[in-house]
């Protein structure tokens, strides 16, 4: 029941206000407004991210519309090193130990300015909300699944999206399913003891089949002084509302991946298996190897060669190599260059790039180069 002060209280308190004049009144707002926005400051915080990447490209073969071999290629290239994306992130602190975080990213190109490397979607690459405490991370929207994200730690060239990476043969197989998980929902472990796992489910949408578009994958993953180890699968249905995205991305395949990076000094070896096993398709068995070497704070040097071999057909094999070197102008500016080879056998298509550019290359041998410049911010 109301205190019967109440009433009393709130007329004193409307006298008392009413006799204050407009230019107080408006002071005062001012003053509360600002309070109120330095309490909000103080618990939030938004930042805006990007990166800019952009270079030169030649190759000694490129296929035309019908995957044939058009002659050599000159051009523009966009994202040689990072997909060209920007975004912005955000936290949140709800106390006791409770976080809110948002990210929202999207990808363009720098040669053209429209929409790329997000599936042609505003935001994309990563749209989600997520709450944060001491037992773990639990995330709703579109992001990356625990499975790409265990493919890329371990690999040797810092998941370089052209030349030849983890990330190329990746989308070689399954296009953007499981790299921009639409509808997923994620929960991602502290790390206990050097361990950390972390679970999704994707949901398809579709009215009356739950299996239509559904994905799911765990990861678990070990971290120590000088090794990190990595393990992860994933499965998945086609159909469902992703399936409408312009990269459909709701490939139905199954994957796996095992792999292992270890740090001696300024030198970083990495090795790893993976298989993408397509609905109707290969099942890509995929070993790489590979190493990056700081020279110095500003000099880097890395390598990688990966063997893919179709497990239904061993005609179906390709070989992939890359050799990289970057110089960091300052802690956000870098020039890079870099050469790949690669050579496919039977119905094998492996191309250089997670992208336009070479999304599949010819049968036989195909030399490129690649240097450019990239910004982060």
């Amino acid at each position: 029941m109301r205190n019967k002060n109440t009433n009393n209280t709130e007329t004193i308190i409307v006298l008392k206000l009413n006799r204050i004049n407009r230019t107080h009144c408006s002071q005062a707002l001012v003053a509360l407004a600002l309070l109120y926005a330095a309490q909000s400051h103080a618990q939030s915080n938004v930042s805006l991210y990007g990166v800019l990447d952009a270079g030169l490209l030649y190759a000694s073969h490129y296929p035309n519309a019908h995957g044939a071999n058009a002659g050599p290629l000159y051009a523009f290239n966009d994202s040689g090193v990072s997909a060209s994306s920007f975004g912005m992130q955000g936290i949140e602190d709800l106390g006791g130990g409770m976080k809110l975080k948002f990210k929202l990213e999207s990808g363009f190109s720098t040669g053209t300015g429209a929409l790329a490397n997000s599936n042609k979607n505003e935001f994309g690459r990563q749209a989600y909300v997520a709450l944060e405490n001491g037992y773990g991370t639990v995330a709703a929207g579109l992001q990356y699944s625990p499975f790409l994200l265990s493919v890329i730690s371990t690999d040797p060239r810092g998941n370089s999206y052209f030349f030849g990476s983890s990330e190329t043969l990746y989308v070689d197989n399954v296009a953007v399913t499981g790299m921009f998980n639409s509808n997923a929902i994620t929960y991602t472990s502290p790390k206990v003891g050097g361990f950390s796992g972390s679970a999704m489910m994707a949901l398809g949408g579709e009215a009356g089949d739950f299996a239509a578009g559904r994905q799911y994958a765990v990861r678990l993953s070990y971290d120590a002084a000088f090794v990190h180890l990595d393990a992860a699968m994933y499965n998945g249905d086609s159909g469902g509302t992703a399936a409408s995205t312009p990269v459909p991305s709701t490939v139905a395949f199954a994957g796996r991946t095992l792999g292992a990076k270890f740090y001696l000094g300024s030198l970083a070896l990495g090795v790893a298996y993976s298989l993408y096993k397509v609905a109707g398709g290969f099942s890509s068995q995929v070993y790489g190897t590979g190493l990056s070497y700081d020279v110095n704070s500003f000099w880097n040097l890395n390598a990688g060669t990966w063997y893919t071999r179709n497990g239904n057909n061993s005609a179906d094999h390709s070989i992939l190599a890359a050799v990289g070197t970057s110089y960091s102008l300052s802690k956000r500016t870098a020039l890079y260059a870099q050469v790949g080879f690669v050579n496919n056998h039977g119905k094998m298509t492996t191309g250089f790039i997670a992208g336009p550019a070479l999304p599949h290359e010819v049968a036989g041998s195909t030399t490129a180069v690649n240097i450019g410049i990239r910004h982060r911010f």
